[in-house]
């Protein structure tokens, strides 16, 4: 049951627990304790609302960084990691496979916000080897959700 819940909940986190149980085929204390259990042993992070930022006079810049860090002794690329999250510009940071050893993602106001973040608080961090900044100009797909409308034709047709 537990699959089947967070395959649910990732997709809609809003989801009517009443809806979900009927869904899963038990009963709404069996989805309400499991879903308790599940929050409790730090399975469930949290519930987010994805919005489409396009659509609102609000000015935001994403931007992906690539990091190149020297790893620390007995701590790996743990301690640098927590360093970078505790900044509250900060989204998220993965180790990653390639290249480079973190991606970071971030949001701010303007691409100079970003930038400054990159320059003044990223690249002086003193395991910081190298990072290189993507700023996202376009989403078309978000979290499994579709933003970007496929374009279509909508010229009348005209056959001889």
């Amino acid at each position: 049951m537990r699959e089947q819940i967070l395959s649910i909940i990732e997709r809609n986190s809003r989801i009517d627990l009443k809806e979900l149980a009927v869904i899963l085929g038990v009963e709404e204390i069996d989805v309400v304790n499991e879903m308790a259990a599940m929050e409790k042993e730090g399975i469930i992070c949290g519930y987010h609302t994805m919005i489409d930022w396009e659509k609102t006079a609000i000015e935001k810049v994403t931007a992906l960084i690539e990091v190149r860090v020297t790893p620390q002794r007995g701590q790996g690329f743990d301690s640098i990691a927590e360093r970078i999250y505790k900044y509250p510009e900060v989204n998220s940071v993965y180790l990653i496979s390639g290249g480079y050893d973190l991606l970071v993602t971030l949001e701010g106001k303007s691409l100079k916000q970003v930038s400054a973040f990159v320059s003044d608080k990223l690249s002086t961090l003193d395991t910081v080897l190298s990072t290189a900044t993507h700023f996202i100009l376009k989403k078309y797909k978000d979290h499994g959700t579709i933003l970007a409308k496929k374009y279509e034709d909508e010229r009348e047709k005209i056959t001889p």
